[in-house]
């Protein structure tokens, strides 16, 4: 994980891995078991309902990046995946769906256009006109944490299963008391908005997390404020760096 948000879904893991493995020693039925998977088009939070709204409204069409891939499958495709994964399950798997080949962003932004009758021109300048018929897609940059291409496996272990669409992960596992204590100290570090904390706890649970940027949570400076002044009003920093 490159941020702190795919980083929580790794700790999120564990987190079931060390249930998992509770349960096995204690004869225990329940088996936790985790689905990695790419965006599903149309599901809330897929670029493809925001580039809609913007095609209807006449553009421009934004962009982070020209080079930004992303894997995509259909709502029916994933949950029919979900579910025979876990009928796979034996507890504290982790796997991967096959999500085929990544989508470069750029070439479904023009199709998309496309489709609607429109033809797509790339625009320096968001306020630039383009003449009827036509809709500008515009670049504005990389978010801080946001990478080009999306990497679904932490292990370097993969292996097949039974299903030709769906793999298994290795990942390494911590004992549950270690990931109870790592989610006590991050519920302080939260409670504190102290982020340089936060990071610490999840290089320190080896979630494979190794933040090489300064912090950019916008929320930072003024997050610092109330430790260094007790009586001030407390704010809640938003963790996204």
């Amino acid at each position: 994980p490159t941020n702190v948000m795919g980083t929580s879904k790794r700790l999120a893991e564990m987190v079931l891995q060390a249930n998992a493995e509770v349960v096995k020693r204690k004869g225990g039925q329940t088996r936790f078991s985790m689905v990695r998977f790419g965006n599903v088009l149309g599901s809330s939070g897929s670029v493809v309902p925001l580039f809609r709204q913007q095609i209807k409204s006449g553009g421009p069409i934004t962009l982070t990046h020209a080079d930004v891939t992303r894997y995509f499958m259909t709502i029916p495709e994933a949950a029919q995946l979900v579910l025979q994964a876990g009928a796979m399950a034996k507890g504290g798997d982790v796997f991967l769906l096959d999500m085929g080949e990544p989508v470069l962003i750029t070439d479904l932004a023009a199709r998309m256009a496309r489709l609607n009758g429109l033809k797509p021109i790339i625009l320096n300048d968001p306020q630039q006109r383009v003449a009827p018929g036509e809709i500008g897609i515009v670049f504005t940059r990389l978010r801080p944490g946001e990478k080009l291409y999306e990497e679904l496996l932490i292990g370097n272990d993969p292996h097949p299963t039974n299903h030709p669409r769906i793999m298994a992960a290795k990942e390494i596992r911590q004992p549950l008391d270690r990931v109870l204590a790592a989610l006590d100290l991050l519920a302080i570090a939260c409670d504190a908005n102290d982020i340089d904390r936060i990071r610490k706890v999840f290089v320190d649970m080896h979630t494979a997390y190794h933040p090489s940027d300064a912090i950019v949570d916008q929320f930072w400076p003024l997050a610092v404020e109330p430790m260094l002044k007790p009586e001030a009003p407390r704010r809640l920093a938003l963790v996204n760096g």
